[in-house]
């Protein structure tokens, strides 16, 4: 089972930093998307997907897993893993779900661009109290690295998701200031998936990557 990871909006493959070098001699593949729209995400992971030529367990960290739940209709796809992350029923968007709770902490920090685009702000104030978590040093590369995110991730629909019809689990951060864990419980049962449990902020695999490998060793046992 090869894995295939996805990172979420303003990420990069440096996401999966510290779980990569647990992964061992597990095949996987970092994917790193253009983030100009869910169609063009959803089409690029497709074509990583495809070129791996055998069974997939997709992995998703927050945006990222609008990504999967489109791409895991592939018959390619035998699994879904997703990490604090969107899991959007069909027809939902990314901005429809967070509209339907109290906005989260990190909207404070969030801002939009001359043609619509998202990026965070930060600041020291976001890391006290966003990414409090996150070692400083990982702080800095994420900054580096962090892009736009252009408007139609977040604003276009999903089609009908793998989960109803693929193995699907899901680790919720249970202190995330970014994807609110009332969010993330909501997904899950719905979804129906294997769900667990972890403290910290949304940043989880950076800062949980131990228990993230756990749910995708889960799933790779069961698959």
């Amino acid at each position: 089972m090869h894995i295939v990871l996805v990172h979420g909006a303003g990420g990069t493959p440096t996401t999966w930093s510290e779980l990569v070098p647990l992964l061992g001699d597990r095949p996987h593949t970092l994917v790193t998307n253009p983030m100009t729209s869910l169609d063009d995400d959803v089409a690029h992971t497709l074509s990583v997907v495809e070129a791996v030529g055998g069974p997939v367990l997709l992995v998703g960290h927050s945006y990222g897993g609008a990504v999967i739940t489109n791409v895991g209709r592939s018959a390619a796809v035998k699994g879904l893993v997703y990490v604090a992350a969107f899991a959007p029923d069909e027809g939902e968007t990314v901005n429809g779900i967070v509209e339907r709770y109290p906005p989260a902490e990190v909207s404070k920090y969030m801002r939009r661009g001359p043609n619509g685009e998202w990026k965070s702000e930060h600041t020291e104030e976001y890391w006290n109290e966003i990414g409090w978590d996150v070692p400083v040093e990982q702080r800095a590369v994420w900054d580096t690295e962090a892009r736009q995110s252009d408007n139609r991730i977040f604003s276009q629909p999903t089609g009908v998701p793998a989960w109803r019809t693929t193995p699907m689990w899901y680790l919720v951060a249970a202190e995330d200031k970014t994807l609110p864990t009332v969010i993330q419980r909501d997904m899950a049962a719905r979804a129906g998936a294997v769900t667990s449990e972890v403290g910290g902020s949304h940043f989880t695999p950076r800062v949980h990557p131990d228990a993230v490998l756990g749910v995708i060793d889960q799933a790779l046992a069961t698959l």
